[in-house]
């Protein structure tokens, strides 16, 4: 056998393992259904590199930085059963261990860390609610409205939604009259990710154009983003926009309009809050393909630091003022296999490495909110009501 022919073997073999390795990528980024926003975060880091510029961790903090958190919380005590004695312990257990665990931390405006329960419609009772209630009137977060239903009517979505928002504000002094309008107002999340009937098969919706009835009935902004790996994931990644209804179609919050300093809030629309998702190439699958960092904070995958980081990466900001970074984080936290990352000592830990990185460097603020105070402090970045929410050109410290 020649040397020529040799190489050609070499060559081909070369080429067949090429071929292998992209058939692999592929099919990755299809099982994740990362192909409906991959584009979007390339993108994306292009324009933030402009932004931002490229740090090293060690200059994460260089300049002035206030990063907002919000943790919302898919709260299903029932898990989608029935009413359960277990189900309300788990609730007491929330209400009784929050206050114990976490009133020692204190952010960098001296408030304990907030968190906000998107509660389920199709989980109602009043022994739930009434106990939540007193968990956030002592001053430890904030109930909102969740919702799962399946092959509903634009009708009877306006009814559910008009009813429960009427529920959580009468009967359990929940939710909040907007100080401009007067209109009880409230955050959403959907079940199942599937706004405006956004999965491929139709299914757990049914409603294509939720999004007028939602700001019809009081809704302030939409929080269900993102939803990766599932197949309503929209292709606006890592941004706060305002979406609206686009006549015969489905699935209308795939595209909007960026919040942007000094632009006022477009008629007809819904502010879209989203949450960090981006690769994680720290962790990768066969050393290689990286996983989906989504925000999402469950039993085998708390918050700390190292993904704190990552969530800093996202750059979820105004247009006009990164120098502000809203972070918005989700989990189940009723779900039995999550209370104790959320109640126990990882949270813990992850709270007191904020105290300790925000004392070692006075350039970082970190700031707990409620879903609703982070609407009201993007609306207040738009408006540039704030010292340090006028536009900037310069560079800042975010690592992209």
């Amino acid at each position: 056998m020649t040397l020529n022919i040799l190489a050609i073997i070499f060559v081909l073999g070369l080429g067949a393992l090429f071929v292998i390795f992209i058939a692999a990528v592929l099919f990755a980024i299809r099982k994740r259904n990362m192909q409906y926003w991959i584009g979007s975060y390339i993108l994306n880091s292009r324009q933030k590199k402009r932004i931002f510029g490229r740090r090293k961790t060690t200059e994460l903090f260089e300049e002035p930085i206030d990063v907002y958190i919000a943790l919302c919380d898919h709260f299903e005590p029932e898990g989608g059963k029935s009413f359960s004695q277990e189900a309300v312990d788990r609730v007491e257990r929330w209400c009784r261990e929050y206050p114990e665990r976490f009133s020692q931390f204190h952010d960098s405006s001296g408030r304990v860390p907030q968190h906000t329960f998107f509660y389920p419609e199709d989980e109602y009772s009043p022994i739930y609610l009434d106990k939540l209630a007193k968990l956030c009137s002592d001053g430890f977060g904030d109930v909102d409205i969740h919702l799962h239903h399946d092959n509903d009517t634009p009708e009877g979505f306006q009814e559910t939604m008009e009813n429960f928002r009427d529920t959580l504000f009468n009967q359990h002094g929940l939710l909040r009259k907007h100080p401009q309008t007067g209109k009880v107002v409230y955050g959403f999340i959907h079940g199942n990710w599937s706004l405006c009937n956004s999965r491929p098969d139709g299914r757990y919706c049914g409603v294509d154009h939720e999004i007028p009835i939602l700001i019809d009935t009081g809704c302030y902004a939409d929080f269900t983003m993102p939803s990766a790996p599932s197949d309503t994931q929209t292709e606006i990644i890592n941004s706060l926009y305002y979406a609206q209804d686009i006549p015969g179609e489905r699935k209308s919050h795939n595209t909007g309009i960026p919040c942007r300093v000094f632009q006022p809030s477009p008629q007809n629309s819904l502010l879209m809050v989203q949450g960090p998702l981006l690769p994680d190439w720290s962790n990768r699958k066969l050393g290689i393909i990286p996983r989906i960092e989504n925000s999402d904070i469950h039993g085998g995958r708390p918050a700390n630091w190292q993904r704190f980081q990552r969530w800093i990466k996202a750059g979820i900001h105004v247009e006009g003022c990164p120098e502000r970074i809203f972070i918005k984080l989700h989990t189940h936290g009723a779900k039995p296999s999550n209370i104790d990352t959320l109640l126990g000592e990882e949270m813990a830990s992850f709270h007191a490495q904020l105290e300790t990185e925000a004392k070692l460097n006075s350039n970082f603020r970190y700031h707990y909110v409620t879903a609703w105070e982070m609407a009201q402090k993007i609306h207040e970045t738009e408006q540039a009501t704030h010292q340090s929410a006028t536009p900037s050109v310069k560079k800042k410290q975010i690592i992209l």
